[in-house]
């Protein structure tokens, strides 16, 4: 393979995230991935598969195999803390109105609404403990507001209410938002922790998932909460957001959001948004993912370098959003390659 860097020296150094996340030039190119996924994991490791039984050994080996590619830190949940029970992951496709437990006041009281307080954390000693040396923990959330109120109402439900029961979804929300506060209260203090993720998906590829005014409303000021938590500890705030977030991009900067993430090329390019934002806030990932599926190594790898010669501060390489199984391994190396030269 072309692009294998498996056997190439690069020491982990947290550092140069950070220096990404503050605007600033790394001392090297840096990477920058949400998450990639468990074939890739096992084939970084040069392993058959991965350990699933324990989820603390899981996220240990999740740990080296970002070791090995080159990354400063890796990313996990930090504890099991979720809404709605219902999983959709693992699916081919699942509806934004499937498995809705939260619709009007009578089921709103009888939820049993999670404590972030009473989960188990230890995980992150845990990982922590058998990291590379030079690496640190990303922790992110279990789903942002808008995503976890969306699975407890569902999409329509939530449509509806906004207009038909607003203190109904004022309360939900602050019941959502209220949760993760608490979450990352307790997560980001932690000095293995370099960062901090809060995961919201907003947008769909044309228009944001509800109005800007409700997202003002009842989305926003809940990540202002996020991002306050987070910098009281002293820690940079990502926010990963998928879909159109164009008209509310001022917004994310003003609630104190220090980088973004999740692009797609049909919305904006990341070379137009780094443009036109350098300096603003850090710009994390953003070579399309259809483009990492569909173009040859050699492309992926010529656009991945002219994006890391062009952003020398405030920027890390990394796919738009994240490394499916459907992504051809070569392509995803000829991308990171682009740090190695």
């Amino acid at each position: 393979m072309k692009y294998d860097i498996r056997n190439t020296e690069r020491k982990p150094n947290y550092k140069n995230l950070l220096k990404v996340l503050e605007c600033k030039k790394p001392s090297q190119p840096t990477l920058f991935e949400f998450f990639m996924n468990n074939t890739l994991y096992a084939f970084l490791l040069e392993k058959e598969k991965l350990v699933y039984s324990d989820i603390k050994e899981y996220y240990v080996q999740v740990a080296k195999a970002f070791a090995v590619a080159g990354y400063d830190y890796v990313t996990l949940l930090a504890c099991d803390l979720m809404f709605n029970p219902y999983d959709k992951h693992g699916k081919e496709s699942a509806s934004l109105n499937e498995s809705a437990v939260v619709y009007d006041r009578k089921s709103f009281d009888a939820f049993d609404w999670p404590d972030a307080k009473v989960f188990d954390y230890s995980r992150l000693d845990y990982v922590s403990s058998r990291l590379s040396d030079g690496m640190k923990m990303v922790p992110c959330g279990p789903g942002g507001v808008l995503e976890n109120v969306i699975a407890l109402m569902g999409y329509d439900n939530l449509c509806y209410a906004l207009y038909d029961n607003p203190s109904l979804v004022g309360d939900i929300c602050d019941k959502v938002g209220s949760t993760l506060v608490e979450y990352y209260r307790i997560t980001s203090p932690r000095n293995d922790v370099v960062a901090v993720i809060s995961n919201d998906d907003w947008g769909f590829n044309t228009q944001t998932m509800i109005s800007t005014e409700h997202l003002r409303k009842y989305i926003i000021p809940w990540h202002r909460e996020i991002v306050d938590v987070i910098h009281g500890a002293g820690k940079p705030a990502i926010l990963h957001s998928c879909g159109n977030r164009e008209i509310v991009i001022n917004d994310i900067i003003s609630a104190g959001y220090d980088a973004i993430h999740s692009f797609e090329d049909n919305i904006c390019p990341v070379e137009d948004l780094y443009k036109e934002y350098s300096g603003k806030i850090a710009v994390l990932g953003g070579i399309d993912l259809d483009f990492v599926c569909r173009a040859t190594p050699d492309e992926v790898y010529d656009r991945s370098r002219k994006m890391v010669e062009t952003a020398k501060s405030g920027y890390a390489l990394g796919s738009g959003n994240s490394i499916p199984e459907y992504v051809p391994v070569e392509n995803y190396m000829a991308m990171i390659s682009a740090v190695y030269e």
